[in-house]
């Protein structure tokens, strides 16, 4: 059945405090402090001063880093991380920064468009992807379904449809509708 309840993905307001959390380990206390560096070295290569960020560790699920403009804030995946520091000292802090920064400059651009490419590459040297490549697996959770083929692995997000009866889904080997195992 729909609900006009439903969760949305963005978070309340609320949510979107601009108090920023304390660090809970070393490592975010790191991810605060090149978070600093990252500023600095913005600011030299855009001589000019820049608003400091607010830095929260409270995305789940397979995202790294989102940056909201409107609240100056970055909000990082506390699970990825731990297990991923260099990365996000050296990639993510970065990525996100920039959106903010291009925002700031351009007004509302294209969130990965040419003024966020520049700023990547000419404040910190870096390729403008999109997305990481991080090893989700940790933060990855599936349902196995089967069909003619075999186990099939759904993510929670499809399972759920699947559930409520908002859709089914067909295996693209064998064209066959995904069913989910009894349960015993």
């Amino acid at each position: 059945m729909f609900s006009l309840f439903r969760q949305s993905k963005r978070p309340a307001r609320s949510q979107l405090a601009t108090d920023a959390m304390a660090p809970a380990t070393a490592v975010q206390e790191d991810a605060c402090l090149h978070l600093e560096r990252a500023c600095l070295r913005a600011e030299a290569g855009l001589g000019r001063d820049i608003p400091r960020p607010t830095l929260r560790f409270d995305i789940r699920g397979k995202t790294a880093g989102m940056a909201y403009s409107s609240h100056n804030l970055i909000r990082l995946n506390p699970k990825l991380l731990e297990e991923n520091p260099d990365i996000f000292y050296t990639e993510v802090i970065p990525h996100e920064l920039c959106h903010l920064l291009a925002h700031s400059l351009h007004g509302k651009v294209k969130p990965h468009g040419k003024e966020w490419q520049a700023l990547m590459r000419g404040l910190f040297g870096l390729s403008p992807r999109t997305t990481h490549s991080l090893d989700t697996s940790s933060v990855s959770r599936s349902i196995e379904y089967r069909c003619q083929c075999g186990p099939v692995p759904l993510s929670v997000r499809r399972h759920n449809k699947v559930v409520r009866g908002d859709t089914r889904y067909l295996c693209r080997r064998c064209g066959d509708y995904l069913k989910q195992p009894d349960k015993r």
